[in-house]
């Protein structure tokens, strides 16, 4: 690890990797990054679970569907720092006076450590009858619905887009049968081209719907997130 100084003693923090023998290169790439990712850093400081915290933050302070009394459904909820930020916009603890309470579901295929605030389910959405089980267990339709989720990364990024296209898609049918009238669908999707077929049937479901690339996204990744708001309710 080398430290360099430079005006008036203060340190260059940059933190240099070597690569370790038997280490690919690009394990080594990724784990610079991450020392030096400021988001990271900042996630470590203030609790949160990970970097991805900052992008919901950013996406709702834009668009402000994290109401107080809010019911919300986070796919793919792993490891949990969405719900972290979550629970306090909409109230879920009830600590906040004078405002509706609010309530969080997290669902993901793994086991996630427990968030106060939030009831987390181990589950797939994409079985027969999640919908129903969804409502049931919320109490009822959702306000929001989102989802940070990505496929696995096969290394080819064609692949990929589709991948996490097809996986966008199946999170807004869910949407579509849990959303009560007027809610948000909120998820990350990569660019690419195939997302055309998925923004059509969004505008035919929503009055409105927006793409976002937070200032915490990585500028070298293709990611973006969509927007959806003022559903139009179940047919």
């Amino acid at each position: 690890m080398a430290k360099k100084t430079s005006g008036r003693g203060a340190r260059d923090l940059t933190v240099k990797v070597k690569t370790a023998r038997g280490r690919r290169s690009s394990s080594t790439r990724w784990l610079q990054r991450q020392l030096n990712d400021p988001y990271v850093k900042r996630a470590q400081a203030e609790g949160y679970r990970g970097r991805a915290a900052f992008k919901i933050m950013e996406l709702d302070d834009k668009y402000g569907f994290l109401r107080p009394g809010a019911r919300v459904v986070d796919l793919g909820c792993a490891p949990g720092g969405w719900l972290q930020v979550a629970v306090p916009r909409i109230n879920a603890l009830g600590d906040t006076p004078g405002k509706p309470k609010g309530r969080i579901l997290g669902v993901d295929l793994q086991e996630v450590e427990p968030v106060p605030g939030a009831e987390i389910h181990q589950m797939d959405f994409m079985d027969e009858g999640a919908d129903d089980r969804v409502k049931e267990l919320l109490g009822g339709r959702a306000d929001v619905v989102m989802s940070d989720m990505a496929a696995a990364s096969s290394g080819h990024k064609q692949t990929d887009h589709l991948r996490i296209i097809a996986l966008c898609e199946a999170a807004a049918y869910l949407a579509f049968d849990v959303l009560d009238e007027g809610g948000t669908f909120v998820a990350k999707v990569l660019a690419g081209g195939a997302e055309g077929d998925l923004q059509k049937i969004l505008k035919q479901r929503f009055a409105k719907v927006a793409h976002m690339k937070p200032p915490s996204s990585r500028s070298d990744s293709s990611e973006k997130f969509v927007v959806a708001q003022g559903f139009r309710g179940v047919d």
